[in-house]
């Protein structure tokens, strides 16, 4: 005894179910990554004959950043310093996730050298209070052009440390 296709409901073609759009929102815990899924209970598909809804799953993509890279829990940036800076040491701002943060430069701190801030990377999806790192590699400016004065003392400096 087979259903003739002519009887069948238009809309729903005998399935009892029709597909609508429906706006959900949705809070993504912090440390989602690309892949996750997420649950929504009683926000899938309705049940058939009359049964509850079923769950609707969404596929996590996190949009790319200019400012921050991310590797797994943990954030890597670039800062800049003047090369007196580096010989010297000072203080910088960097921004991280959460805001700003001050590191130290040590004197001496060489062209690439990786600074370390730690946990203020990205919160560990499902453990409360535990956090990545937060990298900053350092760049060095070096001047493109010194004046003649500039330059005679630099090359005293160079003299001076090779002594």
């Amino acid at each position: 005894s087979a259903i003739d296709p002519s009887c069948l409901c238009g809309s729903c073609r005998g399935k009892g179910t029709k597909t609508e759009g429906k706006e959900v929102s949705v809070k993504v815990p912090p440390g989602c990554d690309n892949g996750n899924q997420l649950r929504v209970r009683g926000e899938g598909d309705r049940g058939t004959r009359g049964g509850p809804a079923g769950d609707l799953y969404i596929a996590v993509k996190v949009a790319g950043s200019s400012e921050f890279q991310r590797e797994g829990f943990d954030i890597y940036t670039e800062s800049s310093v003047s090369a007196w800076d580096a010989m010297l040491g000072t203080q910088v701002v960097v921004k991280t996730i959460d805001g700003n943060a001050e590191i130290k430069i040590p004197g001496g701190t060489q062209p690439e050298t990786r600074m370390r801030i730690r946990g203020r990377g990205v919160p560990k999806l499902g453990k409360p209070g535990e956090r990545g790192d937060h990298y900053v590699t350092m760049k060095v400016d070096i001047p493109k052009s010194l004046s003649s004065e500039q330059a005679e003392k630099v090359k005293l400096l160079q003299a001076e440390m090779k002594k």
